[in-house]
């Protein structure tokens, strides 16, 4: 049984792809997919606080040692525990890297970083892979659904352990562990009424257990009943008073002076009469015939042109994306566009290199 000729095809301009990616990154002088930091020292230094800055006896402060602070601190004479450096890497341009290697081929300081080349062809493959569906769903793509769905569940699993319940619960129960832990600067004390939280915690998990399942609904409604009740207001005032407030316009508008602003008056009666109009079309106490009709037909109007408009904005957001999304393909990754000059010498000067390696300049 023969493949469909669309089969054919589309293995055809995969195989293509991927030999125009092996030649464009290996054998081309263009380059592409590569990136380069800049390693920068940073130092603080630990200096006492003096006594008219309001600073307490023996009270130590931790300043970066170019600050002003530390002008008059002997950093290498400073004891051990009392200094801390550690090297930074900042993003920095293919065309910063080349002219670097053209002033001196020794330097360090602007280097071709592994990990993040790998994070850039990462991104790459999951990118296609999504864009694969367009073609008919397949593994890549369902590879790189998982792994989205994966990564941002620990993410958001990992930002809520250290940003909630490590200073919100922990820190409220045992704030002398946990300052000697990862929070020195935590200012708490004990607060027992957190055991509330923590047991209902404990409850919800319950539902992992195979017996006793029944346990996790008291923490699930008491979850749910506190966060509708809060929703509530919120809502009440987001939504419904701001809109009844913003829809109570003055139909003649005047600026500082006085003057009459024509337009700004246009503009509020428009809003009255859209609003008017969207109110009497659900008014259904009363039949939608003649003037009421009318009225009611023309707030099925202002309905759609608000609708649509909203969905014109979201479309116009998923456009955005998708324009970024193929930026970065051309861009960071192909390197076959430049719009922001960040490789304008890089393929000179790496084409200047390899002919002098050749022996021709």
């Amino acid at each position: 049984m023969t493949r469909p000729v669309s089969a054919r095809a589309w293995w055809l301009l995969l195989v293509l792809g991927a030999g125009y990616l092996v030649y464009r990154s290996a054998f081309s002088g263009a380059g592409m997919g590569k990136a380069y930091v800049r390693a920068t020292r940073v130092e603080f230094v630990q200096v006492d606080v003096p006594a008219e800055l309001g600073g307490a006896p023996g009270e130590r402060r931790w300043v970066e040692a170019s600050s002003p602070a530390a002008v008059d601190y002997d950093l290498e004479a400073a004891p051990a525990d009392r200094r801390i450096g550690w090297t930074r890497l900042d993003e920095a341009a293919p065309r910063e890297h080349a002219a670097a290697v053209a002033a001196d081929p020794a330097q360090s300081e602007i280097r071709f970083s592994l990990s993040r080349t790998l994070g850039v062809w990462t991104a790459a493959f999951f990118t296609l892979a999504i864009f694969s569906f367009l073609y008919r769903d397949n593994p890549f793509y369902k590879l790189a659904e998982a792994v989205v769905v994966g990564v941002s569940a620990a993410y958001w699993m990992v930002v809520a352990f250290w940003d909630v319940i490590v200073p919100n619960l922990l820190g409220k129960l045992w704030p002398t562990l946990i300052q000697g832990w990862v929070m020195p600067g935590l200012q708490a004390e004990a607060e027992w009424l957190y055991l509330v939280p923590l047991a209902l915690g404990a409850m919800l998990l319950w539902r992992l257990s195979p017996r006793g399942g029944w346990i996790s609904r008291w923490p699930m409604a008491f979850v749910i009943g506190v966060f509708c009740g809060l929703r509530l207001i919120s809502f009440l005032h987001a939504d419904f008073l701001s809109q009844i407030r913003n829809s109570i316009l003055c139909l003649w508008v005047v600026d500082g002076s006085g003057q009459f602003l024509f337009w700004d008056s246009v503009r509020a009666f428009l809003v009255v009469l859209g609003v008017l109009a969207c109110l009497v079309y659900f008014l259904f106490s009363i039949e939608h015939r003649g003037a009421v009709g009318h009225v009611a037909r023309a707030g099925t109007w202002v309905l759609m042109i608000t609708f649509g408009a909203a969905f014109g904005y979201t479309v116009m957001g998923r456009i955005a994306l998708l324009a970024i999304r193929l930026e970065f393909l051309f861009d960071d990754w192909l390197w076959l566009i430049d719009p922001t000059g960040r490789r304008a010498a890089a393929g000179a000067a790496l084409l200047w290199q390899q002919v002098q390696g050749a022996g021709l300049g």
